[in-house]
């Protein structure tokens, strides 16, 4: 099973970093997460309740970061079990990229699956993961317009400024200032670390 994506970020590349590595903002954020601990230098133990289908269970694993390069990119490495229910593990490539005043999050994940899980199907998989992915960055997304509300304003701002010409190339001079003050239409941010984890977990299931 492999999946890639690219995803921008309103972020700074060491925002979305230190995010990736705050278990407490993980935790949060991964729907169904009850536990993410540091257990040793650049190791987590990750607990988590999935339900893919009829398959429901209680998942425990442990993830271990290598390849560090703060902060720009990392390597995962994870496992997990869920008893009757199936095991997964695999590996992930993550790189932040500076770009404006946000960054671009760019991940590859190439992973296992066995047990129930892996005999719902891959369509089945894929809408669960995809599911649970938009919910992870919807929760990140609020935690982050509250821990950086500054970001969000600039990414806003310049947003409303470049649409604004277009949507009203005929209106009189003051269109545009009045539609760069209604802040324009946000959109959301994409977390490096915890879209790949995500993306991990739930492909693992």
């Amino acid at each position: 099973m492999d999946m890639q994506g690219n995803r921008s970020l309103a972020i700074s590349q060491r925002q979305a970093w230190d995010a990736l590595n705050d278990p407490e903002v993980l935790k949060a954020c991964i729907p169904g997460c009850d536990k993410v601990e540091a257990s040793g230098d650049h190791q987590y133990a990750v607990g988590m309740a999935l339900k893919i289908g009829p398959v429901a269970a209680k998942f425990a694993g442990k993830i271990l970061l290598s390849d560090i390069v703060p902060p720009e990119s990392y390597k995962i490495n994870f496992e997990g079990q869920g008893g009757v229910a199936g095991f997964g593990k695999g590996t992930a490539e993550v790189r932040l990229t500076p770009a404006g005043t946000g960054c671009e999050l760019d991940y590859k994940v190439h992973a296992t699956v066995g047990g129930k899980v892996a005999q719902l199907g891959q369509r089945l998989i894929d809408g669960t993961a995809k599911s649970m992915a938009e919910d992870f960055f919807k929760r990140f997304d609020e935690a982050m317009q509250k821990a950086h509300p500054e970001a969000y304003a600039a990414r806003d701002a310049a947003q409303a400024a470049a649409e604004a010409p277009a949507a009203d190339a005929g209106a009189p001079p003051a269109a545009p200032a009045a539609a760069a003050r209604s802040g324009g239409i946000p959109t959301w941010v994409w977390v490096a670390g915890a879209a790949v984890l995500l993306a991990l977990w739930w492909f693992n299931r």
